[in-house]
């Protein structure tokens, strides 16, 4: 019955595709006045929405792509990447202006983009074309495209930035090793597997599998699954906190985010949020998560000491990763009025932009995530088209 009434409302939900990512970054190195930010991608009116969560409101809406889905942000804060899945791009957005400066050529359907360590590359899943593709973040162009397995989704990089790991819908996580953009390894893990994201010492990653209520605990070491975690229906994005001692999921079936202890791999509470909760992501402080609920297109806010919500915040149409974190006085001036993109770059164009510099930290969802995944890609990052 369950999984009956859940390959009923996924494929809804992935004809929406509204989204929305979490990342949370620390502040920037020229800032001199800082706030905290979530940037929120909401596939079902083309729109980015950027909240103050200090006072847990909407503060600007950039107008984006066809179908916005995965969102991740730079290390140094400077700007954030959306995946649009309906026009085939990637959206990048300074973050000072909260405008649109560049939007890049992808592949077929891009589902969930990661960013790495240093700044330098983004990697983006395109669901419909089975490949990951790599983006020169200075010169914004595609520098190189990956085949993976079939209807790659969620995507994370290792903290050292060496491994991509891509969650692909036949059952499969793929190993890249970012130094020759070629797949090392493929590890079978569960049924549908969608949020991926990898522990801070990068000795984890964990996978969750839709179709069958659990997670999957990868030894990155040896690339073999050493633990699946029932987790309950549909569970569907992922995120650790800064230490890895706690990871959240949720269910997009159903109203509820489970927390789980790493490291016993068990199931310690379930938190009720809004319907149809997807991306989630924690602070950098580790003392909240954020939750984009599509079906009712809020964001939860969760105390992460007692697991209760403090906070529900109005985004815009279809919310499903999310992506936060400090950013400069210029961001927290943004005007609330929607802004639009002032260019368009194809994988054969590019802009120069800074070379960023890295930030003492990211979070990641996916998501992917986030938001936001990684990708707020924190990301936080992570519907699917599997069926």
């Amino acid at each position: 019955m369950a999984s009956s009434l859940n390959r009923l409302i996924r494929p809804l939900a992935c004809s929406l595709f509204i989204v929305a990512a979490l990342i949370f970054i620390a502040s920037m190195a020229n800032a001199t006045t800082t706030g905290q930010y979530a940037y929120v991608s909401n596939n079902g009116d083309n729109t980015v929405s950027v909240i103050n969560t200090a006072t847990n409101t909407v503060t600007a809406t950039i107008q984006v792509g066809n179908s916005p889905q995965g969102i991740a942000v730079s290390p140094d804060g400077t700007k954030i990447y959306v995946s649009n899945n309906g026009d085939n791009t990637v959206s990048v957005i300074n973050t000072a202006t909260n405008t649109v400066t560049a939007t890049i050529q992808v592949g077929n359907s891009p589902f969930d983009l990661a960013v790495s360590p240093d700044g330098t590359k983004i990697y983006v899943t395109n669901q419909n074309d089975n490949t990951v593709s790599v983006i020169d973040a200075g010169a914004n162009t595609v520098t190189a495209t990956i085949l993976v397995g079939i209807s790659p989704q969620g995507v994370a990089v290792s903290p050292d930035g060496t491994k991509i790991y891509v969650a692909n819908g036949d059952n499969t996580v793929s190993v890249i090793d970012a130094g020759t953009n070629t797949v090392t390894a493929t590890v079978p893990v569960g049924s549908a597997p969608t949020g991926v994201t990898v522990s801070p010492d990068g000795t984890k990653v964990y996978v969750t599998n839709n179709d069958d209520g659990t997670v999957s605990v990868i030894d990155a070491g040896t690339n073999t699954v050493t633990a699946t975690i029932p987790v309950g229906n549909s569970p569907y994005g992922v995120a650790l906190n800064p230490s890895g001692t706690k990871l959240y999921v949720t269910h997009n079936v159903g109203k509820t985010v489970s927390v789980i202890d790493a490291g016993t791999n068990t199931v310690t509470a379930n938190i009720t949020v809004g319907n149809y909760p997807n991306g989630v992501a924690v602070s950098p402080d580790g003392a909240k998560l954020y939750v984009a609920n599509i079906e009712d297109n809020t964001v939860s806010v969760i105390d992460a000491g007692t697991n209760t919500v403090t906070a529900t915040i109005s985004a815009g149409f279809g919310p499903m990763y999310i992506t936060s974190g400090q950013f400069s006085s210029k961001a927290a001036a943004a005007s609330t009025s929607t802004s639009t993109p002032t260019s368009t770059l194809t994988a054969s164009q590019s802009t120069t932009t800074a070379t960023p510099t890295p930030s003492p930290f990211v979070g990641v969802e996916g998501i992917g995530t986030i938001l936001l995944g990684a990708g707020l890609y924190m990301l936080i990052g992570r519907s699917r088209n599997l069926k």
